[in-house]
């Protein structure tokens, strides 16, 4: 029987250990994680594979920009034309008009929802009565799952100028009938301001969650100390809800030039089509109506370009102001 001396190895020797191994830090992060969390990576399966079939897949047919599509030859057989697309576009006379009238809606409604959403959180916030908070809820944030046909079809229902309640109204007070979507210059301000009355309440709820997140401690130490209720509000409520509202405000300048086209298709007619002519409308009538697909994909590519600049611009000049940004 060997001893216990025996099995040591001989002095100034180290001992002979089996070579291990070695995995980089990271894989063997995931590996565990991996087999710990294996369920909740399943779950993502499904996801990812719509992503990819439905989004990821797709986005290798935009090399029709750079073609003349022929549908017999189809996406790849068919012959390139390099930028050409793309200077018909940039050479057509609507050019400017279309950019325009995008930038200024896209602009003009950012600007006029963003703070009203705030605001109106901000007001819910205060309000101790529950009845009446719940009411003012309900009432503002049921018309964001109206659809948006209806909406356009109770707009105009609303500013008809035989039948609608708005000029029944101003004919009590003696002014004429107005064709409000037959005048060009109205058509953004219907537009914006139908989207807010739609839209505010469910935006407000997302502040509202961030204000719930606030430590009730922090408005008990500005009651001590003194300050107002608007006081509170703006030095309490509003820097914690900033981040939220920055990852918002830089999602929604990110989409300044992806403005939708349901409604301002259903709006748009023959008299107020030099405001309400918009890239996507332009883009639908091109590709669909008149069967360019080639151009349609050019326009359709050149306005996502801007909005991907858009996005990062604004995401580093917010991320550099607040500190906040997508990728924080």
């Amino acid at each position: 029987m060997a001893t216990l001396t025996t099995l040591r190895p001989p002095a100034g020797e180290r001992p002979v250990r089996p070579k291990r191994r070695r995995e980089r830090p990271g894989i063997t992060g995931f590996r565990r994680s991996l087999r710990r969390h294996w369920t909740l990576y399943l779950l993502m399966v499904v996801p990812l594979i719509w992503f990819g079939v439905f989004k990821y897949i797709p986005m290798s047919n935009a090399v029709l920009a750079f073609k003349n599509y022929n549908v017999i030859k189809g996406i790849w057989g068919s012959p390139w034309v390099g930028w050409q697309n793309f200077e018909l576009f940039f050479h057509n006379p609507v050019f400017w008009t279309l950019v325009k009238n995008t930038f200024v809606l896209s602009v003009y409604t950012v600007a006029a929802s963003f703070p009203i959403a705030i605001i109106l959180a901000l007001a819910l916030n205060e309000v101790r009565n529950g009845i009446f908070k719940r009411t003012v809820q309900l009432v503002t944030y049921a018309p964001y799952f109206i659809s948006t046909v209806v909406v356009v079809s109770m707009t105009i229902l609303v500013l008809s100028p035989r039948l609608g309640i708005v000029n029944e109204g101003l004919g009590f007070f003696g002014v004429p009938a107005i064709d409000f979507l037959g005048n060009p210059d109205y058509f953004r301000h219907i537009y914006v301001w139908s989207d807010v009355w739609q839209t505010t309440g469910y935006s407000a709820v997302i502040y509202l969650a961030a204000l719930s997140g606030i430590d009730p401690a922090l408005h008990e130490s500005a009651k001590i100390d003194g300050a107002s209720r608007l006081q509170r509000i703006r030095h309490v409520d509003l820097p914690g809800i900033m981040p939220t509202a920055v990852i918002i405000l830089v999602l929604a300048v990110g989409n300044i030039m992806a403005i939708g086209f349901e409604k301002a298709f259903l709006l748009q007619n023959p008299l107020n089509l030099s405001q309400s002519e918009i890239i996507a409308t332009y883009v639908y009538k091109t590709g669909l109506l008149n069967a360019d697909f080639s151009g349609a994909t050019a326009i359709g590519l050149f306005n996502s370009v801007i909005n991907l600049g858009l996005l990062l611009m604004v995401n580093t000049i917010a991320k550099r102001i607040t500190g906040n940004g997508l990728w924080s």
